[in-house]
């Protein structure tokens, strides 16, 4: 929930900053609700957000009898090409709100119109996470608010949990609850009735499948499996289900709902509600699980299952819409599974051969990429960056040349035209849906038609004569429609389509036409289960040609009379070859939802009413911009405490924000108890200011909590005033770009600012300078780091003491690439520098030695890989005025654990890692040229505490051989609280 407001904030930020368009920040406010959009485009759609909100708001203050104490920050986006939602409590209650339309792959995402279900969702969040009891309001009124965690000062983790102690419960908790109430709040549409989460665990029993305990599901369950994050949603939802059918829809809200006389932890409330632990009823539903789905498998199987031809014997994970060659005989079609980074694969049909044809950037969960084939020319064109703005590619499939053809495309569903060689798409911009037509060479696009708010198109295909285009449409309130245009009156503008076949809420799944144009192919969850459809358009006629097991999907006619497609598996959707026939009678499953509903009425009156009855006008209180500086205001304090170089201080903290944390201040005071320190350093200050990419510091003797542990010191005696401009010029997955620029000054310096164990001979410096970096990294599903890419780094400092300049100027570069091992990887990173300067000047040198983690740390535990750590000598021992550096790494594969531990504290996963290196320093002086090389291994261990809340404990040895010197070694035991 709070990544993606913070996601949000961030991109807001680039994209107003980068546009010089602050003013364009606006708001609609009521007594509830501060909604805060940044274009102009988007007004047409505030109306409807504002009375969604108050529409869910109002049923969410009765159902938890909630009386709220601020209103709720909502920042309108389009920053994706796919809708979303996210929320936060802390600081202050805030939702972020995706306009553009959802996902409608394989089903997965079923919802009524998506801004109503998204805001029902998100505000369930709020309303959850705010409810308060008496304890959490005495924490609130304390700390003068509530707090947020800082990994800065993590103290700040316990007073956030006294604060909001509901908000540390793990994600298929807070997802579980938030879509079980989405759903009924729009009349049993959503999720808790959706073919493909009944379809996901009929799956998983039919094929012994593990169910993962509650722990498990968070430590292994959520990174090995190829829906990754997505499982938080299928098991929350499900057990939340199996809960209201077992012991009725009350409780699950009881167990929900924060009051004076609830539990603070989540899983205390459960066994106070339901009067067992949370792990003996967890066990019973995996139990009910079992029995439900059996009974589900032997009413399908009551009817003749359609038989089918592997063409692999296991599952590709997500994959996309395939495409048949006739030329090669090979499907075309884009594939992601754990431990393989996306890419489009060709696959042979008859032999189960794959090869890969070319790596896709930015892969999407479920659908991989939008793809194309033109035949002819021997073209795929293909879309990535599919989680964000997505771009257009090509490429060949002979030779295996890509080519970029349009970045921000921000369309997908791609159709091919072999009468004219164009290229069909829809496009997704500003909320709306636009069918567009890509001619060669393909390098812009026109739009065709644009549909009004609350309809959507997606899966397109086009005749083979060109004549035609079908869809599915989809309608504000959930109906789908699979319809036909002609290509040249919807050219002309001209809305008119056919209606080929009503599914009602039931969506039709990637209808396709067969080479003779004669049929249509697709899938629906049309009878419950997904099975393959074909339409006849001599007959006007729908035909269901299987009866599956779980689910068949993606269907394309190839030689014999034959489909190729998928059938959903635990490892994902697995390539088949069904032969086209008819079964005799098509059994339908019974869904948990449906027992939900028919067992509790409580849940058919939580079906709220319809946005369009609140009356905005009387509630609106102000229209007009949003000053991010001028809403900054107080949100907490608390007791914070530091290290000053071996004596503790301590202190407070005050923080300040606006709703969208676009402007902050934190001010931090602490003094040394111990009264024999000098005078002058017994007091430490600091300021943090921070508007949109500006920011400004100060300090007083800075103090840092981490010094309290070392052997790092970053606390300085002396004073600093710094300024510093950051900017995103690109941030995609696939490539990020940024420059930054700094300028501080320095006084009453004893030590360097950057090297703890170098006397400053002067107490002055002022240094400027900046930094440019360039990265394009990867990682497969399932990785805890990242495993092929580079990164590049230009770094300039500039330090002017004594009336003299001493420019410095160093670069990094790091390459890797993934090995044939899953999840392990080799990198080389490289690092050269040199200082303009007097040799005997430390202001002028580079400094190097150890690995630089703190027994208690923050920052990143792979520090070994900084330019300026080198394991197994001191830290600052080796030092000059120039340098080069090259380390190897090999990451081996992360060993994750299915339970170790207990709810609030298990370990998640152990990455080892071993690495060696070399350094040469003074390069152009034979009298003081020195060099060493070093070997070391690295593990690191993640936990989670507070359901959600990251540790890595990090063990380390290295070896050293300084030139002139004995070996030297190093032992290294870190514990890094938060990422």
């Amino acid at each position: 929930m709070s990544t993606r407001f913070q996601a949000a904030t961030w991109f807001l930020t680039l994209l107003v900053v980068q546009s010089t368009a602050t003013a364009q920040l606006r708001q609609l406010e009521t007594e509830n609700v501060r909604i805060i959009y940044y274009s102009s485009s988007h007004e047409y759609v505030i109306p409807h957000v504002a009375r969604s909100f108050e529409n869910a708001w109002a049923f969410h203050r009765q159902l938890f009898d909630y009386t709220p104490r601020e209103k709720v920050s909502l920042l309108i986006e389009d920053f994706g090409d796919f809708g979303n939602g996210g929320a936060e409590n802390v600081p202050r209650n805030s939702i972020v709100l995706g306009i553009s339309p959802s996902r409608h792959t394989y089903g997965a995402d079923l919802s009524a119109e998506r801004l109503f279900s998204t805001m029902n969702h998100e505000t369930a969040h709020v309303v959850a996470l705010d409810r308060s009891s008496g304890s959490d309001r005495f924490f609130r009124g304390l700390f003068g608010g509530k707090v947020a965690p800082t990994d800065e000062d993590p103290v700040s983790m316990f007073y956030s949990y006294l604060t909001s102690p509901r908000r540390y419960a793990p994600r298929w908790y807070h997802e579980g609850f938030a879509v079980f109430i989405e759903t009924w709040m729009a009349g049993g549409l959503g999720r808790s009735l959706a073919g493909y989460d009944e379809m996901v665990f009929r799956t998983m029993v039919r094929d012994s499948i593990y169910i993962y305990d509650f722990v498990g599901l968070e430590s292994e369950g959520t990174t090995r499996d190829f829906q990754v994050g997505v499982n938080s949603y299928l098991y929350g939802t499900r057990f939340m289900s199996y809960l209201a059918n077992q012991h009725g829809a009350e409780q699950v809200i009881q167990w929900v709902a924060r009051s004076d006389s609830s539990r603070k932890g989540y899983s205390a409330q459960f066994k106070r509600v339901f009067g067992v632990t949370l792990d003996s009823e967890w066990s019973n539903w995996i139990t009910f699980e079992k029995k439900w789905q059996s009974e589900n498998l032997d009413q399908v199987r009551s009817s003749p299952i359609t038989p089918f031809r592997p063409v692999l014997e296991e599952g590709l994970g997500s994959v996309s819409r395939p495409y048949y060659d006739s030329k090669s005989g090979l499907v075309y079609l884009g594939v992601r599974y754990p431990g393989s980074l996306g890419h489009i694969a060709a696959l042979n049909p008859a032999t189960g051969a794959m090869k890969k044809t070319t790596n896709v950037l930015g892969p999407a969960l479920f659908y991989v990429t939008s793809l194309a084939l033109d035949e002819d020319s021997r073209t795929i064109f293909y879309t990535t960056d599919n989680n964000a703005w997505r771009d257009l590619h090509s490429v060949n499939i002979e030779t295996r040349k890509s080519k970029t053809l349009q970045t921000n495309f921000r369309s997908g569903d791609l159709a091919f035209n072999r009468g004219d060689r164009s290229l069909w798409a829809v496009r997704h911009y500003d909320g709306l849906s636009t069918i567009i037509r890509i001619s060669p060479p393909y390098d812009k696009w026109d739009p065709v038609y644009t549909y009004t708010y609350g309809q959507d198109i997606y899966d397109l295909d086009i005749s083979p004569d060109g004549n035609h285009l079908v869809g599915n449409l989809s309608y504000i309130g959930g109906k789908q429609l699979l319809v036909r245009y002609a290509l040249d009156s919807l050219r002309q503008g001209k809305e008119d389509f056919e209606t080929l076949f009503d599914f009602e809420h039931s969506a039709p799944l990637n209808f396709s036409y067969s080479p003779d144009g004669k049929f249509l192919y697709g899938a629906s969850y049309y009878s419950g289960v997904s099975n393959i459809y074909r339409y006849s358009f001599e007959a006007e006629e729908m035909q269901i040609i299987t009866n599956a097991e779980s689910g068949f999907f993606r269907p394309i006619v190839i030689p014999g009379d034959s489909l190729f497609a998928f059938t959903y598996t635990g490892e994902g959707f697995q390539p088949v070859v069904i032969p086209i026939g008819r079964p005799d009678e098509v059994s339908a499953t019974r869904f948990l939802g449906t027992a939900v509903a028919e067992g509790n009425q409580v849940v058919k009156d939580w079906q709220v009413g319809s946005p369009r009855d609140i009356n905005l006008d009387s509630l609106t209180v102000y229209r007009g911009p949003y000053r991010p500086l001028a809403n900054t205001a107080f949100t907490s304090w608390y007791p914070v405490v530091a290290g000053y170089g071996d004596d503790v201080a301590v202190g407070t903290r005050l923080n300040f924000s606006d709703d969208l944390g676009l402007s902050s201040l934190q001010v931090k005071a602490l003094v040394v108890p111990n009264r024999t320190y000098p005078d002058d350093e017994r007091f430490h200050g600091s300021v943090d200011f921070r508007y949109w990419n500006w920011r400004v510091s100060a300090t007083y003797n800075r103090a840092d909590f981490y010094d309290l542990f070392g052997p790092t010191k970053t606390s300085r005696k002396g004073y600093s005033l710094g300024i510093n401009y950051g900017k995103s010029l690109i941030d995609e997955d696939s490539k990020k770009v940024r420059y930054d620029l700094n300028m501080v000054g320095w006084g009453g310096l004893e030590r360097l600012p950057d090297a703890q164990n170098r006397i400053a001979p002067f107490s002055e410096l002022l240094a400027a300078g900046g930094s440019v970096s360039f990265s394009s990294l990867r990682k497969s599903l399932g990785a805890v780091d990242d495993e092929k890419g580079y990164s590049f780094r230009v770094f300039n400092q500039n330090n002017f003491v004594n009336r003299e300049l001493y420019p410095r100027f160093y670069t990094t570069l790091d390459l890797g690439t993934l090995l044939p091992i899953s999840h392990s990887s080799v990198w080389l990173r490289t690092a050269a520098g040199v200082s303009i300067g007097d040799r005997d000047n430390p202001f002028a040198n580079f400094f190097f030695g150890g690995f630089g983690n703190n027994w208690v740390d923050h920052q990143d535990e792979k520090r070994y890989r900084a330019h300026y750590s080198f394991p197994g000598v001191e830290i600052n021992q080796l030092g000059g005025t120039n340098f080069v550096k090259g380390l190897a790494e090999w990451n081996l594969p992360p060993v994750r654990f299915r339970r170790i531990g207990f709810p609030n504290l298990y370990l998640r996963w152990a990455r080892p890692a071993l690495f060696a290196s070399g350094i040469l320093t003074n390069i152009d002086s034979d009298d003081v040229r020195t060099s060493a090389a070093n070997a070391g291994a690295q593990i690191d261990f993640r936990f989670v505490t507070f359901s959600y809340l990251p540790i890595t404990i990090s063990v380390g040895y290295a070896a050293a051989w300084p030139d002139g010197l004995d070996m030297s070694d190093e032992f290294m035991l870190s514990v890094k609280i938060l990422d």
